[in-house]
Parts: C-alpha cells; sequence; structure tokens
C-alpha cells in the first residue's frame, strides 16, 4: 500500500513540476481570467495524464507487477487514478465554467480577447478548433463522470459495470481530442508537453485495445471444465478445468476466467498446485455477488472455458525463517494452493503456522484442508468465530512466540487485514516489508 500511495502522488508531482516548468511565472499571475486560464491548463494536463495511466493500468501489463507489488495493487492504483482523474476533472470543470456564471450574473467583466497574429499554421488551425473541442471535452465530461461514479458503486451489478466501463475508452479517445486542441500551443516544445503527448499515446493504444476486447489475449487459454463440487456449509463452489496450453502458475497467484462472454472476465484465486503433466487448474468461488451466486446452476462439467494470467505476487517467496499464514474465510484458498505446494516439494521445510479463522462450516471443507495440511509440516490452527472466538493479533503472537523473526501472510477481509496490520505495527514489527496482504478487489 504505501508503494502505490507513493506512486500516485509522485505522479502527481511530477505532472505538476513540468507544467511549472511551462509556466515559471504561474505565482505572479494576476486577475480572474489569466488564473482561470494557468489552473485549466495545470487540472486538464493532472485529469488527462490521471486517466491515460489508468488506462495503461487496465492493460494489466506483466511488467509491472513486480515493481507494484501485484495486479491487486495495481487495480487499487487504477481506481485511485480513475478517482483522481474524476476530481481533477471536476476542477477542470468548475475553473472554466465558473469565471463565465461570473460573468452572466454580472459579476466580473471578461476582458478583450487579443489578437491572433503571427500564428503558425497548425497553431490557427488548433485554435479555429477550439469550439468543437469544448463542446466535445463537456459532453465527454459528463459521460466520464457518469461511468466513473458507476465503476464505483459495488451495488451496480458487475455485468453491467463489465460491459459500461468498456464506454470509458470511447470517452478517452474524445478527451484525448478534447486535450490535443486546447492544450496551450507553447507547452509541446516543453517537457510536460512531452510527457503529456507519450500519455496521450499509450492511452490511446490502451483505449483501443479495450474497444477490440484485447485485453489480456495473450495471456488466455481455452479449456473445459472437468469437476464440479459444491460445499454448502460455506456456500462455495469448486471448479476444476483442463487448460492445455496453461503456462503454469505459482501458489497464491489467480487468474480471470469466464465461461458467458456477455458477463465477463472474473479473477477467481487458484486453489491448486500446477502439474504440468496433468494440465488441470482449480478454483474455489464464494457466493458473495449476482454472478457468483448463479454459477452452480450455470456451469456443467464438460462446457469450455477461457482462462487468462497468471497474475499475483502473493506467492510466499521471502527469505524469512518462519511464516504465518491467515486465512479468512474464502481467503483460505491461496493457502490450499500452496499446501499442496509444499506436500509435492517437501524440501522447502521451513516453520509454517497457519491461522484459518472462519464463521461459516464446511465439514467437508474442513476434513480436505485438514488433510492437505497433514501431508506438510505445517501447524493448522483452526478458529470456528462462534466457538472459539475471533482471531486477533495477541492470539497469533501467544501461538508463535518468534513472530518476530516470521512474515505474515493475510488474505481474507480487508478490514480484518487492515487490524492485524495496524495491530502488528503496534508491536514494531516491520509490515511494509514482512506483512504480505492480497487486496482481491478488482472494483
Amino acid at each position: 500500500m504505501r508503494r502505490i500511495t507513493w506512486v500516485f502522488w509522485s505522479i502527481l508531482a511530477v505532472l505538476a513540476f513540468l507544467w511549472l516548468l511551462a509556466e515559471p511565472e504561474a505565482f505572479h499571475i494576476r486577475g480572474i481570467f489569466p488564473a482561470r486560464s494557468l489552473l485549466a491548463q495545470l487540472t486538464g494536463v493532472l485529469a488527462i495524464g490521471c486517466m491515460s495511466l489508468a488506462m495503461l493500468l487496465a492493460l494489466r501489463p506483466r511488467w509491472l507487477e513486480a515493481w507494484l507489488d501485484g495486479l491487486d495493487k495495481m487495480y487499487r492504483l487504477h481506481k485511485w487514478l480513475g478517482i483522481g482523474a474524476l476530481v481533477l476533472s471536476v476542477l477542470h470543470w468548475l475553473v472554466i465554467k465558473g469565471p463565465k456564471w461570473a460573468v452572466g450574473w454580472g459579476w466580473i467583466t471578461r476582458p478583450a480577447k487579443g489578437g491572433g497574429a503571427n500564428l503558425s499554421t497548425l497553431e490557427a488551425f488548433l485554435r479555429s478548433q477550439r469550439g468543437l473541442a469544448e463542446s466535445i471535452g463537456e459532453w465527454a465530461f459528463y459521460a466520464a463522470v457518469l461511468l466513473i461514479a458507476l465503476a464505483l458503486i459495488k451495488r451496480f451489478p458487475y455485468r453491467l459495470f463489465y460491459q459500461s466501463h468498456r464506454l470509458l475508452a470511447l470517452v478517452y479517445l474524445a478527451l484525448v481530442a478534447h486535450s490535443l486542441v486546447l492544450l496551450k500551443f507553447s507547452y509541446w516544445t516543453t517537457p510536460v508537453g512531452w510527457v503529456t503527448a507519450a500519455l496521450l499515446a499509450v492511452g490511446s493504444w490502451a483505449a483501443l485495445q479495450s474497444l477490440f476486447r484485447r485485453i489480456g489475449a495473450g495471456r488466455r487459454v481455452s479449456g473445459s471444465i472437468t469437476g464440479l463440487h459444491y460445499f454448502p456449509g460455506v456456500r462455495s463452489l469448486q471448479v476444476d478445468a483442463r487448460v492445455p496450453g496453461w503456462p503454469g502458475h505459482k501458489p497464491g497467484q489467480f487468474a480471470f476466467a469466464v465461461s458467458d462472454r456477455s458477463e465477463g472476465f472474473h479473477p477467481y484465486t487458484i486453489a491448486s498446485c500446477w502439474q504440468p503433466q496433468d494440465p488441470q487448474i482449480s478454483f474455489v468461488v464464494k457466493e458473495l455477488g449476482d454472478h457468483t451466486r448463479t454459477l452452480r446452476e450455470q456451469l456443467r462439467v464438460g462446457e469450455k472455458i477461457a482462462v487468462e494470467g497468471p497474475y499475483g505476487c502473493f506467492t510466499f517467496d521471502d527469505d524469512r525463517r518462519r511464516q504465518i499464514w491467515v486465512g479468512g474465510g474464502i481467503g483460505v484458498t491461496p493457502f490450499i494452493a500452496r499446501l499442496r505446494h509444499l506436500a509435492s516439494h517437501p524440501q522447502d521445510n521451513r516453520p509454517v503456522d497457519f491461522f484459518h479463522s472462519t464463521a461459516e462450516v464446511d465439514e467437508e471443507a474442513l476434513a480436505r484442508l485438514t488433510e492437505d495440511v497433514s501431508r506438510t509440516q505445517v501447524q493448522l490452527h483452526l478458529l470456528i468465530s462462534g466457538r472459539d472466538g475471533y482471531l486477533t493479533g495477541e492470539r497469533i503472537r501467544a501461538a508463535v512466540p518468534d513472530w518476530r523473526q516470521a512474515s505474515i501472510w493475510f488474505c481474507g477481509p480487508a478490514g480484518f487485514g487492515r487490524a492485524l496490520r495496524e495491530d502488528f505495527a503496534r508491536q514494531g514489527f516491520d509490515v511494509h516489508r514482512h506483512f504480505h496482504q492480497e487486496m482481491f478487489d478488482m472494483r
């Protein structure tokens, strides 16, 4: 989290700094309309910069995963950039509209427009398109506000979110045209103009990839469902699929899967250990939303499925003497995959304490988990909240005396993870380096 926070604010700071290099007299400007012109350029540069980088992250670029600590963190940054673009766009709109309203109300007087002498052919052409570009930008702004707001509303059905969110690519291309015309012409020969041009080019390419449904196409394989098993006590469905051509995965990674193209790809943590000689992959899907509640009735053995990935850096790779795993509810899934990996790779024998806390109980699911644990040296600490109470940092530290030499791997409800992280931070544990949390929230 600290890394993506730093990246987010660094992006804004760098763009603002480059803009300031192009406007060294910005702090000496006097008058409402000269200040309006400057603020419109600044907010415009920052807003289109955020949106361009959000478009890039929507491509799920694998080369950024290691640096940003996984696709789950990248999507969190994507969300922040979208919110940043929304806030900056609203400020941009207010900067443009506010003085116009004040003139209409008779509060201020609009200064006379300057002449357009000694303009280059290109600059003169761009100025002649300002009216059209302003109209395009205004309507694209209204559409962007609506679409981003819908994306942030968790109750908005995923199917509709998937279909409507792709429209942002069209909105973005309209805003690119708006920016090309209305960005101050002198900026194009300065660093802020070069960076903006690069961002517009990258963002436009990403928008086209989205419109033509090419996101992740090179990391996608086709397979078929080979098994389905429902665990009623925890309202979860295990889906087994045969996926020839799958490149393999590490325990803890996830993939996007789809059987219904209109629904779009959903992310699921992989619950199986990869065996190249037997290209099978398993997911355990919790009934949490409108889509996952219907999978038990919709899916059939033999049905075709497309799988894209793998993604994620929640892969248990570190050099600590021991590990502490914490799985809350359906957050047990990556640990199931790791247990099965350890069973077939016994050379990784460092001590592991696995805390699984759950409010729901399914005896068959628990029996399978216990069997997976029995094939390893992992120490299981099972807590059923109605019987054993809630898992806390204090209980973990009591059960693992040398917890300071461990790394902690958490997957489960975000609030639970945040509470544990803060608790261990208060005890002097270096949570920035050794507390790993899967932020499995793609909206």
